[in-house]
């Protein structure tokens, strides 16, 4: 049921308890991005509300609860502290002495839509039961959206599945609270036990098995960041996990306190995990790959990098800018409603955003396309089409590209064409292949200004010391100019940064700005050159593991350590 249709008093409002899952955003139901689409305020720890922010309604308010809520105040220091950000205003936190069912209760006064979120699933939150307690006491409606429980989606995604063929019996324990009955029980049971339990007391959590009964050598994986590109998993035993995560250095940690998902059982573990890790083995995993290329403009490349396990971070380039003279412009979109075009070509998604913006100028929508053909350069630039309400009568078969759109235009002829002229708004930069092309096929064009790229201003001082100190893994160059523009605006990127170039022009450019080209696409297009980035990590990753070294990063690589030409 959607919470519109929730009938709820003006003065209790509505209160949707929602699991977020484990980590991974992807794992967030159909359901709580519902819920989050119709939510007025979130209440939810810091590392939740990244997690659920992106589907949430813009100018949503957020209130972070980022304390142990059991935790009475301490005298003088109003603890714990809990902080309200306002989703629509740049002032700073204000400090609220509340626990959260007194927040959750406040947020959802006035008829408000509260979402509570939390991490894995509501129903194996600790204080989620006591929160819906006090809402039905309080006489206001709720909800219970399920989540995947960590216990259980952390080892998916580590490769640790819990049960075989033989049914193994699953015990879930959580090491915080545990008590020594509990830990008898598990101990005496031969089947798979799934702790919860932090990273600097896992160790005593398998000598507490031990104790209970369970022998030294059963298989044990420990997975810390589960279901994010941050996650790493440590198999062992129940004997050897502590010098095993000494040895690696993984203990002692300042972040020894994070939370970890430890698997023990003869089925369930290690001799699995080296065919079933499907996750950490991803081409690109934890990769930090730089896009120079606007959020909008990104997105489907973003999410293909993701897909191979990469975590993608767009830094813009070039900055979009009306035209100095736009008569030019004024004029032409006023030609498309007086009939004065037979096509229109859109060769970007800035070119889209620009006619669009001019219509709305003058009132008129996309009923102003009537009669007349539209082209799209690729598949990005026609998705801008069809959000505007235009459906492309042409887009590339081949090449995305002012070339693929050439080869599948038609040439003019007067017996069906009644108009012989081309509307063509384009960037102030751009190249005369298509104009050419088409006066070529017997059209006449119109080749129309309608934007001007310029180089964006800087990025962050912390991305541009990333950029020239070895932060990234790899940067996607997807032209010579963002080539110039990257350079110019944060700097060289390090020499251990892998630098991947969507064609021969691009990779000249970057040869004279200093920087060695690793990957090439094998032909024009952004999806191809991070099909080829991600064939690159793969081939890496299965050299380190034919030469029985650990699978790195680019960016972890000892220093001055010489990288290899790549033949891709």
């Amino acid at each position: 049921m959607s919470p519109t249709a929730l009938s709820a008093g003006p003065e209790h409002g509505h209160v949707t308890f929602l699991g977020a899952g484990p980590g991974d955003p992807g794992l967030l139901t159909l359901r709580a991005v519902e819920a989050l689409a119709h939510a007025d305020v979130l209440v939810a720890e810091h590392e939740v509300l990244d997690v659920v922010r992106q589907h949430a309604r813009q100018g949503v308010s957020e209130v972070h609860t980022d304390t142990d809520p059991s935790q009475d105040p301490a005298p003088g220091t109003g603890a714990p502290q809990l902080t309200v950000v306002d989703g629509t205003s740049t002032t700073a936190a204000v400090p609220v002495v509340r626990d959260a069912a007194h927040l959750v209760m406040e947020a959802a006064r006035g008829g408000r839509r509260v979402v509570r979120a939390v991490s894995g699933d509501p129903g194996l939150d600790t204080y989620a039961a006591e929160e819906m307690l006090a809402c039905a006491a309080a006489g206001v409606p709720f909800e219970v959206v399920p989540g995947i429980a960590s216990a259980v989606g952390v080892p998916a995604y580590a490769g640790v599945p819990l049960r075989d063929a033989q049914g193994a019996d699953v015990r879930f324990v959580d090491a915080r609270t545990a008590s020594d009955r509990c830990w008898t029980e598990v101990g005496a049971s031969d089947g798979t036990v799934v702790v919860s339990t932090t990273l600097d007391s896992v160790a005593a959590a398998a000598g507490e098995l031990v104790s209970a009964g369970r022998k030294p050598d059963t298989p044990m994986t420990v997975t810390v960041a589960g279901t994010t590109t941050r996650q790493r998993t440590w198999s062992a035993t129940l004997g050897t996990i502590a010098q095993t995560l000494k040895q690696l250095k993984v203990l002692p940690s300042p972040e020894g306190g994070r939370p970890v998902i430890a698997v023990v059982g003869e089925r369930s573990a290690a001799a699995q995990r080296d065919q079933l890790a499907w996750f950490e083995s991803k081409p690109m995993f934890g990769w930090k790959v730089l896009v120079p290329r606007t959020k909008e403009q990104a997105a489907s490349l973003s999410d293909q990098l993701r897909s191979y396990g990469a975590v993608p971070h767009e830094v813009p380039t070039i900055a979009v800018e009306p035209p100095r003279t736009p008569q030019q412009m004024e004029r032409a979109v006023k030609g498309l409603v007086t009939g004065r075009y037979e096509w229109i070509a859109f060769t970007s998604v800035n070119a889209v955003k620009a006619v669009r913006e001019k219509f709305e100028e003058y009132g008129l929508d996309a009923r102003a396309f009537a009669g007349i053909k539209v082209a799209a350069v690729g598949e990005q630039t026609a998705k801008a089409l069809i959000a505007f309400g235009v459906k492309p009568d042409l887009v590339p078969s081949g090449e995305q590209s002012a070339a693929g759109l050439l080869e599948d235009w038609p040439p003019y002829d007067p017996v069906f064409d009644p108009i012989d002229r081309v509307f063509l708004p384009r960037a102030d930069i751009a190249t005369e292949t298509l104009v050419a092309g088409l006066i070529e096929l017997g059209w006449e064009v119109d080749d129309v200004t309608a934007y001007r790229t310029v180089r964006a201003s800087p990025p962050p001082a912390e991305t541009r010391e990333a950029i020239k100190g070895g932060g990234f893994d790899a940067v996607l160059f997807t032209s010579s100019s963002t080539v110039r523009n990257l350079v110019g605006i944060a700097g060289k990127p390090h020499n251990v940064t892998v630098i991947a170039c969507i064609g021969p022009a691009t990779a000249k450019t970057a040869e004279e700005h200093g920087l060695r080209v690793d990957v090439m696409a094998p032909e024009p297009s952004v999806h191809k050159l991070a099909e080829a980035l991600a064939d690159f990590g793969a081939k890496r990753r299965v050299a380190a593991m034919e030469a029985g070294d650990p699978v790195t990063r680019p960016s972890e690589r000892r220093p001055g350590a010489r990288r290899r030409r790549s033949t891709t």
